[in-house]
């Protein structure tokens, strides 16, 4: 990335990222967190539907179609879906170290344009943990894994405890989701949030 900023920068301290060991296996499809999440639940009409994989080590893989819903300037992608998508991929490589995280700083690089209907491949990989912080990398290629370079981002996720979600989230659906009788759900909604 050109002209990252200090804050994405690990310091001097920071650990290598460790695999947990109850992460999901190397090509195992992570699914939705929250049927209701923008970039991967399934009930939002318009979202990213994003579909993301459990890498090696402490990586990820994701991919999404740019629909009509998502385009910015006539038959391109708007440029705010593109860096969801890269939250998102970066947000799920939290489910490999079992951490629940939020982004706490995001930097992305708008390489080229990318068009309605074409479909962005996403790779992520933490690059360093120190304390509470996680520092990430991503990139994301036109049409599959060797396509051009259309977006990256280096990110800087911070680990909160569940209290972050039910204090500060809407209390209709924070209800909803601590009443959902399905347990694996229920947990899912507060596990993990990119």
């Amino acid at each position: 990335m050109s002209g990252t900023s200090p804050a994405l920068q690990p310091p001097a301290d920071a650990v290598r990222p460790v695999r947990h060991p109850d992460a999901p296996a190397p090509g195992e499809l992570l699914g939705a967190h929250y049927g209701q999440c923008f970039g991967c639940g399934g009930e939002q009409p318009h979202g990213l539907h994003l579909e993301a994989r459990a890498g090696e080590g402490v990586s990820v893989t994701a991919e999404f179609t740019v629909r009509p819903a998502h385009q910015g300037a006539p038959g391109l992608a708007h440029g705010g879906v593109l860096a969801s998508a890269l939250d998102e991929t970066l947000g799920s490589l939290n489910w490999l170290l079992r951490t629940i995280a939020v982004t706490g700083r995001l930097e992305t690089d708008f390489v080229r344009p990318v068009p309605v209907g074409t479909g962005l491949y996403l790779e992520a990989e933490v690059t360093a943990v120190a304390g509470r912080k996680i520092f990430s990398t991503a990139t994301g290629r036109i049409g599959g894994p060797e396509g051009p370079v259309a977006v990256r981002a280096e990110a800087m996720f911070v680990e909160v405890k569940v209290d972050h979600f039910i204090d500060n989230g809407r209390p209709e659906e924070i209800r909803a989701a601590m009443n959902d009788p399905d347990q694996v759900r229920r947990a899912r909604a507060f596990e993990v949030n990119p």
